[in-house]
């Protein structure tokens, strides 16, 4: 084997092509792997999206980044992005560095290799801890975050990662220690209604007036102002919460607008006040995995067989979930739980994902096994001193 090198990639270097394709080659023929579209991370004028990986993503406004590559001569062996999130620093009174968008071959030298590189290269601005992996960092309404540690027989839904086993097992070695997992439940009933769900709806709608409506893509950017305003209300106190920009909440509507099915995206009201919001969005992973054909798998090719497949997916990920504080146990979440469950239902799914759940959210976890739930997969975040 050639003498392994890392190179540094900036951002804006075209060599990030390269960074962005490792994944394809070290996941290769596996069945459960389903990556972002190329765009996603590099941009595409065609299909109207600002890659992460590219200067003007809202992203890099308030944060350092850098990449690394790893190379045994022409042969790609891995990769890992270096970042300081000076938003979510100043948010949690923190000094931390991150590393993500972790990939490597089984042979534990091209990790070490990797993470020495980003610990680095944090090192020189100072930071106190390195955390990762992610999609750059942890915080939490970030895509493609922590690495798979359970669960790696099915594969990921929308903007979660898949990875082979020893990926967990090389970043333990290196010394990183678990600061957090996330799990997921995988929801699949026999039948569109649940009595015990609805006894909990038909109480808590005795005790309060609540009413709720879809979500309207006529008026996207406004419903999705509102989904931003619940979501840092209610997940302000979460470990690894970082307020969404408003920015960030443009990139989620052109997102959403490709694949939602507005009718599983639902807000509550308590008293004529919003209170609460869910959404769940048909699973594009379902359309998106690898054929391994070099022509089909171009991203505009997956993106016509998206569009061709998205009104027949018949899974879903529940993405956003939140209640403010002042209206929390007051059964407002089995209210909406039970309409998305029905509507869903209606329509023809049979089977849906929550997911990224904190270990620690006792009352969303109990409401995920309350519906039949089953813990389905763990992903972990770790962390390590840098001196």
């Amino acid at each position: 084997m050639a003498r392994l090198t890392i190179e540094e990639i900036p951002l804006g270097d075209r060599r990030l092509r390269q960074f962005v394709a490792v994944p394809w080659h070290i996941h290769r023929g596996d069945p459960n792997w389903t990556p972002p579209l190329t765009a996603d991370l590099l941009g595409s004028r065609l299909l109207g999206l600002t890659g992460l990986l590219t200067p003007a993503h809202p992203y890099h406004e308030t944060a350092e980044v850098t990449h690394f590559l790893a190379r045994s001569g022409p042969r790609l062996m891995g990769r890992v992005s270096a970042a300081v999130n000076h938003r979510f620093n100043d948010y949690h009174n923190a000094n931390l560095g991150s590393f993500g968008f972790y990939e490597a071959v089984p042979d534990y030298a091209v990790t070490e290799a990797l993470l020495d590189s980003a610990r680095a290269w944090l090192a020189k601005r100072g930071v106190d801890a390195m955390r990762g992996p992610g999609g750059y960092s942890n915080a939490t309404h970030e895509s493609h975050q922590a690495v798979l540690v359970r669960g790696f027989d099915t594969p990921p839904t929308v903007e979660l990662t898949h990875n082979p086993p020893y990926y967990g097992e090389h970043l333990e070695r290196y010394g990183l220690r678990k600061v957090k997992d996330y799990h997921a439940y995988w929801i699949a009933p026999s039948q569109p209604g649940d009595p015990r769900l609805e006894r909990l709806v038909a109480a808590a709608r005795a005790r309060r007036e609540i009413e709720t409506r879809p979500f309207d893509l006529g008026h996207l950017l406004e419903d999705v102002e509102r989904l931003a305003w619940v979501y840092n209300e209610a997940w302000a106190a979460n470990w690894g919460f970082l307020p969404i920009t408003d920015g960030e909440a443009k990139a989620l509507a052109k997102s959403l607008k490709a694949i939602a099915d507005p009718e599983l995206i639902r807000f509550a009201y308590v008293d004529g006040e919003l209170a609460a919001m869910i959404g769940a969005i048909p699973d594009p992973n379902v359309a998106l995995r690898p054929t391994w054909n070099p022509v089909l798998d171009l991203d505009l090719m997956r993106a016509l067989r998206l569009l061709a497949r998205r009104r027949r997916i018949r899974t879903a990920r529940v993405m956003f979930f939140g209640i403010c504080p002042p209206y929390r146990k007051m059964g407002v979440d089995a209210v909406l739980f039970h309409e998305v469950l029905t509507i869903a239902w209606g329509k023809g799914y049979r089977a849906g994902e929550a997911s990224m759940l904190l270990e620690d959210n006792d009352l969303i976890l109990r409401a995920c096994e309350a519906m039949g739930g089953r813990l389905a997969k763990t992903w972990r975040i770790y962390e390590t001193p840098i001196p």
